[in-house]
């Protein structure tokens, strides 16, 4: 065994490689962003009292990564940016864990910490894992899991192969606590590889006694998550299903993969060129259905003009990172010119993935040096997961709020199905075109790395401005209830002052909800208005001086973009209310 191989250095690599570009982009700022506020002030509360108390923003368990979260405040104090890198430790081992699955699938070395690269040094990855939101730690936990289910495969021995599954459920389990939707490793995964472990009696008992246990675990957790106050329940298929608004969400959801996982995608471009008659034919009736949907019927035109990189348009999107919605327009990050290069390169890709998907090619050799996986053990494993995926992410799209808001499903929904894209995209590469991924792919990894970089920064710079105006604000005797910051910054600002967030979903306790007065006549309208009552705006955060009834007696504040044009970064105080007349 090689010095590499054997200290990991590959996935150390990949895992310091990450550490490096979240703390270039300077990713610190004194506010919530987007969930993570809410879920933050959790964790302040249960490093004080030891206890979790809820708050009206969560539909997600949290547990586990709340408690991560608490033990880095004990021992550093608390701050957002203190809690916000335990997500940064665990995206770091994210990426360790995730380079060694990829091998353990059947991937050389090298194209593992490539394809792991170009997962987490994509922007999406970058972004998520300097918040406290709960999409890398769902993620860590599937990663986990298929990396105990691929070593039980692997496992010479009896004893090992139980020990590798009672690890998959174990991890699973206790990590699915942060986010629920990653119990399909215990759901599913897990079942999957009893079924091709199922001529093993022993593993098949022992297996299933440790799957009938982590089922059991999950239920106890589910039943104890539905009788904490102030949670926020899902129910399924309320109100009328929204076909065309669905479909439209999920096939810019699905076109946005190719622009995430650029890097490797952009290896398939050659295979155009190389396509026999069959892809041809094909090439051709997709060029002619993106130009039939482009063109007719009308009522597809207005959406048609969407379908360009970045698609999904919520935490990737033409302003670089999330931001929540303030007064004024935010400055452009993509211009037009670069949504088409990026369109053209990502389509292209995925027409060249189709040409060599449908043309006949040989297989290469391989040169791993452990019990290599099949396509066929490799499908029973990750087919009916991805099934799976997709059918909860249905019915997330399907299910309605009380205030009648159809929940979305938005690019960071998709973490899991990128892993399980990704990994089938380089096995295939290496085994039916190039059995190493060429200079070009290391190349492409480092554009969307500098790419995540800059979006990253110019996020945290954005919302550290905005800390700044309300600041400046309660420097002059303003209280922070008189400002309008944005909705996750109110989120912060509400619970400060109440238990939890006004929100029409809450069920335990019953009447938790209670209708806010509108806003006085002639009041500037805020987003959410009715979570946050005890805000009464007064002055606001805006990028357009002129916003609302123009600009209030304070000094704006300049932040920094990078790779962006200067124009359009500074913000604004705006009155809320008409200036009284003297």
């Amino acid at each position: 065994m090689s010095f590499v191989q054997r200290f990991r250095i590959s996935a150390l690599f990949c895992a310091i490689a990450l550490l490096v570009c979240e703390l270039v982009s300077r990713p610190y700022a004194n506010s919530g962003i987007c969930d993570d506020g809410p879920y933050i002030l959790i964790t302040q509360k249960l490093a004080a009292t030891g206890h979790i108390f809820f708050n009206g923003w969560s539909g997600a368990m949290l547990i586990w990564q709340l408690y991560l979260g608490a033990a880095l405040i004990k021992l550093f104090g608390f701050s957002f940016t203190t809690v916000r890198m335990s997500t940064l430790l665990v995206a770091m081992a994210l990426a360790f864990f995730l380079q060694r699955t990829m091998v353990r699938a059947g991937i050389g070395e090298r194209n593992a910490t490539i394809g792991t690269l170009a997962l987490v040094l994509s922007p999406l990855y970058l972004l998520l894992s300097v918040t406290f939101m709960s999409d890398i730690h769902g993620l860590f936990a599937i990663v986990l899991c298929l990396y105990g289910c691929l070593r039980a495969l692997q496992a010479s021995s009896t004893r090992a192969a139980i020990s590798w599954l009672c690890f998959a459920v174990t991890t699973n389990a206790i990590c699915g606590t942060s986010r629920q939707l990653a119990w399909i490793g215990i759901l599913v995964m897990v079942p999957s590889t009893l079924w091709l472990l199922r001529a093993r009696r022993r593993v098949l008992l022992g297996g299933a006694a440790a799957t009938f246990v982590g089922f059991l675990f999950i239920l106890g957790c589910l039943h104890w998550l539905k009788h904490q106050p102030y949670t926020l329940p899902e129910h399924l298929l309320v109100g009328a299903f929204p076909v065309k608004h669905t479909l439209f969400q999920f096939l810019c959801f699905f076109l946005e993969f190719p622009f995430l996982l650029l890097p490797v995608m952009v290896l398939f471009l050659p295979e155009v060129r190389k396509s026999n008659s069959r892809a041809i034919a094909i090439v051709c009736a997709l060029a002619f259905g993106y130009l039939l949907l482009a063109t007719y019927p009308s009522h597809f035109r207005d959406s048609f003009r969407y379908l360009r990189e970045p698609t999904s348009q919520d935490w990737i999107n033409v302003y670089g990172g999330y931001e929540s919605p303030i007064k004024g327009t935010h400055a452009i990050f993509l211009y037009p010119w670069m949504q088409k290069i990026l369109t053209v390169a990502a389509f292209g890709s995925l027409i060249g993935l189709i040409c060599s998907l449908v043309s006949w090619s040989r297989m290469l050799p391989a040169q791993d040096s452990v019990r290599r996986i099949s396509w066929k053990e490799l499908g029973v494993l990750l087919a009916p997961f991805t099934i799976a995926y997709i059918v909860l992410l249905f019915s997330r799209a399907m299910t309605i709020s009380v205030e009648g808001i159809y929940n979305g499903v938005i690019d960071r929904y998709g973490l899991g199905l990128l892993l399980v894209a990704l990994l089938c995209l380089i096995r295939y590469y290496q085994e039916r075109v190039q059995s190493q991924l060429p200079l070009a792919s290391v190349l492409m990894v480092g554009v969307m790395a500098v790419y995540g970089i800059a979006v990253t920064h110019n996020m945290f710079s954005l919302y550290r401005a905005r800390a700044d105006l309300a600041a400046e604000l309660r420097a002059a005797g303003i209280p922070e209830t008189s400002i309008d910051n944005g909705w996750d910054y109110n989120m912060v600002v509400e619970l400060q002052l109440s238990d939890h967030i006004n929100d029409r979903d809450i069920e335990v306790p019953a009447h938790a909800y209670v209708p806010t007065p509108p806003l006085p006549a002639g009041t500037c309208p805020m987003f959410w208005y009715d979570k946050t009552p005890h805000i009464k705006p007064l002055y606001g955060a805006s990028s357009d001086p002129d916003a609302c009834y123009g600009p209030a007696p304070f000094a704006p504040v300049h932040y920094s973009r990078w790779l962006a044009d200067a124009r359009g970064t500074t913000l604004y105080i705006v009155r809320y209310t008409a200036p009284s007349k003297p």
